[in-house]
């Protein structure tokens, strides 16, 4: 059976140390061998992810994309998000981004369910938004704006396809009542989300010329 870490330490090292000596060189000896792996992990975490120069946008490099440290309804404070999330359902959220984008002349838009899983730091324990990109950040269901319409064109004259049609005929009444959202405490996304659910929304952008590493 292999050694681990703190048997070779036991082994290599502390039989020559007196025991009042050992003691207080363990933990930080376990610490500086388990440090390693862990720092690479969040190093090429961090490489994909910075922040706007004012500090109100977590920019995502590879997606070219810029978001809000707060959801709708929160306010960025310079250190924290403040205040309570708006919670809307799936027509006013696409509505929302719409209006910014006419007043302000930029994309904002619903983000994909990718877009918003990407998100979720599933290095954390447990998985989550990591608190120093998005603080005080609400973990629970977001809305999107993937569509889940499947409807191929079929042979109305073949016997198989009548099934097939009806099949196509309720996604595409399933996808009137339901929209994709995503759970951002875990990055799960469902598409049976009744677009009359009040949910909070996290808009996105592109990242601004300039503003990529």
């Amino acid at each position: 059976m292999p050694l681990c870490p703190s048997d070779l330490y036991l082994a290599f090292i502390a039989p020559a140390l007196p025991m009042k000596t050992l003691l207080p060189l363990v933990p930080p000896l376990l610490v500086a061998l388990f440090a390693g792996p862990a720092q690479a992990a969040d190093s090429q975490v961090a490489a994909d992810w910075s922040l706007s120069a004012d500090g109100a946008y977590v920019l995502d490099q590879r997606a070219g994309l810029a978001w809000p440290r707060c959801v709708e309804g929160m306010q960025w404070t310079g250190k924290t998000c403040t205040g309570q999330p708006l919670l809307l359902d799936r027509a006013e959220a696409t509505a929302l981004a719409s209006d910014r984008w006419k007043a302000e002349g930029v994309g904002w838009r619903l983000p994909r369910a990718t877009e918003l899983q990407r998100l979720v730091d599933k290095a954390l324990s447990p998985p989550g938004l990591n608190p120093l990109l998005f603080p005080a950040a609400p973990g629970q269901w977001h809305w999107t704006s993937t569509a889940n319409v499947s409807a191929p064109s079929v042979n109305q004259y073949t016997y198989g396809n009548i099934a097939q049609s009806r099949a196509g005929d309720g996604a595409r009444q399933a996808a009137m009542i339901n929209g994709w959202a995503v759970n951002l405490s875990t990055g799960e996304a469902r598409g049976d989300a009744a677009r009359a659910s009040k949910l909070p929304v996290r808009l996105v952008r592109p990242m601004p010329v300039g503003a990529a590493k």
